[in-house]
C-alpha cells in the first residue's frame, strides 16, 4: 500500500479537528434562536463541506440516517477528495440540537476518523450502554448486572462508599426504575436533557466532571461515537442493541448485525487505532462554547488519537465573518 493510502492519523487529525470546528462555528448563530433544525443543517452543511476538502476517501457508517432521511451526510455518503487512506467515519454535526436551540449546556460537534471496515455500522435504534472510566479492572461491571449492583461493584472497586459514587443518566421515562434503583444504593445521580456522547466521555475524566458512571438507553450511534472517545481516553465501555419492532430489527440485518444480543465492548465497537474531536457549542463541564467577541469567534476542541493516548485541548480565534 502507498504511503499516501495508510491511516496517518498525526497528520489528518488537525484536519479533523478544523471539520469539527467548522460545525460549531455555523451551529453557534443559531444558539437560542428555538430552531433545533436550522442549527442542525447549519452544522450539518459546515462539516461536509469541510470534510470534502480533506485528502481521505471516507464513507460515513454513522451519520445522519438513511439516504432517505437525511439529505447530507447520510449514511453511506463518500466525502473527501477520494485522494487519500479509505477511511470510516462516524459523525454528529450537533449533538444536543435541543440544547443549541435553548442555550442549555453541553452541546458539541463531534466526529471520529478510523481505517475502513473498523467501527460499528450501527443502526438507528437504542442501545442499551454502560461506561466507566480509566483505571478499573476489567469487566469490574457488566450490562448483565442490576444497576445496584453496579454502583456498589464500582465503589468497592474504588474502596469508597456508594454514597460517593455520581452515575450520569438521560432523563427519559423510560428510565424511571433505572433511575429509582440506583437512588436506593445511596449513589447521586446527574441527569442530563440530551448530549449522552458527552455524557460517556464524562466518565473519562471525573477529577474534572464528578461523574462515575454513565448508564441507561440512547442512541446506538451515539454509542459507536463514544465509544471513540474512549478508546482514546481510556476506559471501559458496553453497549446492547435494543429494538422495539420488526422495522428496526430489519435495520440492524441491512446493516450486518446478524446476532442481535449480542453484547459489544468498546474495541468491539472501534477495532482499530482512532481519532476523535469535539468542539464545545454551548458552554458545559467538559469544552466551552463558541465565544462571540468584538472581530472575533473563539472555540473550544477536544482533539485525541488513541494510537498516541493523547488528548490535545485547543482554543481557536477566528476572524468574525
Amino acid at each position: 500500500m502507498a504511503d499516501s493510502e495508510i491511516f496517518q492519523d498525526r497528520m489528518l487529525s488537525l484536519g479533523l479537528a478544523r471539520v469539527s470546528e467548522a460545525a460549531a462555528l455555523a451551529s453557534a448563530r443559531m444558539v437560542g434562536r428555538g430552531d433545533e433544525k436550522a442549527a442542525d443543517t447549519e452544522a450539518v452543511e459546515a462539516m461536509r463541506s469541510q470534510l470534502n476538502m480533506l485528502d481521505i476517501a471516507g464513507c460515513v457508517v454513522i451519520g445522519e440516517g438513511e439516504r432517505d432521511e437525511a439529505p447530507m451526510l447520510f449514511i453511506g455518503e463518500e466525502v473527501g477528495t477520494g485522494r487519500g487512506p479509505a477511511v470510516d467515519i462516524a459523525l454528529d454535526p450537533l449533538e444536543g440540537t435541543t440544547l443549541t436551540a435553548k442555550d442549555m449546556p453541553n452541546a458539541l460537534t463531534v466526529i471520529a476518523m478510523a481505517p475502513r471496515g473498523t467501527m460499528l455500522h450501527a443502526p438507528d435504534v437504542y442501545m442499551d450502554k454502560l461506561a466507566i472510566g480509566p483505571g478499573y479492572p476489567k469487566d469490574v461491571v457488566s450490562l448483565e448486572m442490576s444497576p445496584g449492583e453496579r454502583v456498589r461493584a464500582l465503589a468497592a472497586a474504588q474502596g469508597c462508599d456508594v454514597t460517593d459514587i455520581t452515575c450520569c443518566i438521560l432523563e427519559r421515562p423510560r428510565h424511571e426504575d433505572l433511575i429509582a434503583e440506583v437512588r436506593e444504593t445511596g449513589a447521586a445521580i446527574r441527569l442530563i436533557t440530551d448530549g449522552d456522547v458527552a455524557g460517556v466521555i464524562h466518565c473519562a475524566e471525573v477529577e474534572r466532571t464528578g461523574i462515575d458512571m454513565y448508564m441507561g438507553l440512547g442512541g446506538a450511534p451515539e454509542g459507536v461515537l463514544a465509544a471513540a472517545a474512549l478508546r482514546c481516553m481510556g476506559g471501559q465501555m458496553w453497549g446492547r442493541l435494543k429494538f422495539r419492532n420488526d422495522d428496526e430489527i430489519a435495520r440492524a440485518r441491512r446493516a450486518g448485525i446478524e446476532d442481535l444480543d449480542r453484547i459489544y465492548a468498546r474495541d468491539d465497537m472501534v477495532t482499530a487505532d482512532v481519532i476523535f474531536a469535539a468542539t464545545g457549542v454551548t458552554d458545559g463541564s467538559i469544552l466551552a462554547g463558541v465565544k462571540r467577541e468584538p472581530g472575533w469567534f473563539t472555540t473550544d476542541t477536544l482533539l485525541m488519537r488513541s494510537r498516541t493516548g493523547s488528548v490535545r485541548r485547543m482554543t481557536y480565534k477566528t476572524p468574525a465573518k
